[in-house]
């Protein structure tokens, strides 16, 4: 594959010692008879598929899947689902070999990387956005893929740099999530790799990312197929006893702590929306169904405070611990969460009107404000919103004496 060159780690010649057969359990269409296990310099992938989407890729007795390896001749596995988890593992591997032509050009990609993102259209083909596209929102998705830590550090780079050049180039959100955030089915040597924004956008951030971790294969994905019934369990890890939590790392298990440790330096950032209590509902969805997803696809804490509602109002926190340089969870969740609290209307001419409310500290006003208005005034100049800062007798009841409220508004034919 054209592309990046392999600053990080060369193949490795190391033979693994695969795992036997397993004898007569029987078997389902989400799993093959694997002749061999996954090779030293063979890629893998494993994308975490939301288990209410499994049967976009299984079909109808296994019908889709069958293609798919049919197709692409790339081996791919479902994982069981584990107690506690919504999300199953899909495992995508192959040789390295560049056979399959991808899309409508001209280049070559080994099958793995070919099926990765078969499979990835199929799970997003019929999702529903989350956000309302009633202002013309393009639609927001998220893709989660668990990457051993000694193959973090090729999607990272020095310093960060390569990451950074993704996120630049591509402007998704792409993140390696804390250890707090992974999911059970995760193996104790994992880290979390997420890419948020609109479709289009995220096809070409996981093609980036597709291809580092082509190129730079884990010493440790011969354990992957035999280890892939074994998952966390309130933290840890339910493995063989010679597995402790460094056995497999490379030189970039300890990547974060590089520049200091990454927690050490996080801090508590959040937004607080006033919310029409008639919205809550839009908020939450049937079932917590909407907050859960942008839960758990920003990362944020996410606190409809409806207790405390007074008249018409209620308070909707959003908030994470986060490293300033990093994407925020809190601004992707507040993003997601804006077009379902603002309050909306429409006048008589056909325009319709969007209110959003936020409350800020009385402290921190000032840098929202600028020397002589500056900064506001830059805003309202590149969003043409009209931004009001609301202060004392105008503020909401659920408004502490200590904030002010910023009011955004925004119009459309």
């Amino acid at each position: 594959m054209a592309g990046l060159k392999n600053d990080y780690e060369k193949r490795s010649s190391y033979q693994p010692e695969f795992p036997g057969s397993e004898g007569g359990r029987r078997t389902n269409p989400t799993e093959e008879k694997e002749s061999h296990g996954i090779g030293p310099d063979d890629t893998v992938y494993r994308y975490l598929c939301p288990g209410r989407k499994v049967g976009s890729i299984i079909g109808r007795g296994g019908d889709i899947i069958k293609q798919l390896r049919a197709d692409t001749q790339a081996k791919i596995r479902i994982n069981e689902s584990v107690p506690g988890c919504e999300e199953r593992v899909v495992i995508i591997y192959s040789s390295s070999e560049e056979t399959n032509s991808f899309g409508n050009s001209d280049e070559f990609v080994c099958p793995a990387l070919d099926a990765l993102f078969k499979v990835h259209d199929k799970i997003i083909a019929d999702d529903a956005p989350v956000a309302d596209d009633e202002f013309g929102e393009a639609q927001q998705i998220t893709v989660r893929m668990l990457v051993p830590s000694d193959q973090i550090g090729c999607v990272l780079g020095k310093g960060g740099q390569v990451v950074q050049n993704i996120r630049s180039e591509t402007r998704a959100q792409v993140r390696i999530l804390s250890d707090d955030r992974l999911p059970y089915c995760a193996l104790n040597f994992d880290e979390l790799l997420q890419v948020s924004g609109d479709t289009t956008v995220v096809k070409d951030a996981l093609y980036r990312l597709a291809t580092r971790l082509h190129e730079n294969p884990s010493r440790s994905q011969h354990l992957l197929l035999s280890s892939s019934s074994i998952h966390r369990a309130g933290g840890g890890y339910m493995g063989p006893n010679h597995m402790g939590p460094h056995s497999v790392m490379g030189p970039y298990g300890s990547y974060r702590n590089d520049g200091g440790d990454w927690a050490a330096s996080a801090k508590e950032f959040s937004l607080r929306f006033v919310c029409p209590t008639e919205n809550i509902g839009a908020v939450i969805g049937k079932g917590g169904v909407i907050i859960k997803q942008i839960r758990q696809e920003s990362g944020a804490a996410i606190k409809v405070d409806s207790d405390t509602a007074e008249g018409d109002d209620c308070l909707i926190t959003v908030s994470a611990k986060e490293i300033f340089e990093e994407p925020s969870s809190t601004i992707d969740a507040a993003m997601r969460l804006q077009p379902r609290c603002s309050e909306k209307s429409e006048k008589d001419s056909g325009v319709v009107v969007l209110t959003t409310r936020l409350l800020v500290p009385s402290s921190r006003i000032g840098c929202l404000i600028g020397k002589g208005g500056a900064i506001i005034s830059e805003m309202r100049s590149l969003t043409r919103a009209n931004i009001r800062i609301i202060t004392l007798e105008n503020l909401p009841r659920v408004a502490s004496e200590d904030e002010e409220m910023v009011q955004p508004v925004w119009t459309r034919t």
